[in-house]
């Protein structure tokens, strides 16, 4: 391979984002109690941690499977994210989670590409990852997180 190709080839490595894995999958529902007992006695699942992360207003549960997360989420408050999610569309998938290396740097990438972000900068989310929304409305209608676990 010609240096000008390797070239080539490292500027277009650096304008596109390549997610590591789907990090997990968010999926709200109205009960985290009842829920979790359906993965674990209908799909035996284990879930392995509750969590409330106060500042978005919601409860998680998590389940591993494979190397993709299941996070359930519950509304703590009515006019939270979630609560208006399922009062507007009802219990179901609620985003879809891809981990990423550089957080602030795929975020800044896809706001070239023309993206809407939800968050500017990343926030601490569940789990202590660093997590960041792409608006659904330039996501084809899929509510997208970038997460990045610092070290």
């Amino acid at each position: 391979m010609s240096t000008s190709q390797i070239k080539l080839l490292t500027k277009i490595k650096l304008k596109i984002i390549i997610p590591t894995h789907i990090e997990h999958i968010g999926i709200a529902v109205k009960n985290l109690e009842d829920s979790i007992s359906y993965y674990e006695e209908v799909l035996g699942l284990k879930c392995y941690k509750v969590e409330e992360v106060k500042d978005q207003k919601v409860k998680t549960a998590f389940f591993q499977v494979g190397q993709t997360k299941i996070e359930l989420l519950e509304s703590t408050e009515p006019d939270g994210p979630i609560g208006k999610f399922i009062e507007k569309r009802g219990e179901g998938i609620h985003h879809l989670a891809f981990a990423v290396n550089d957080i602030e740097g795929s975020l800044q990438k896809v706001k070239e590409k023309g993206v809407r972000l939800i968050d500017e900068k990343p926030r601490k989310g569940a789990e202590g990852l660093d997590i960041a929304f792409l608006h659904p409305k330039s996501t084809y209608g899929t509510l997208t997180e970038f997460c990045e676990k610092k070290s």
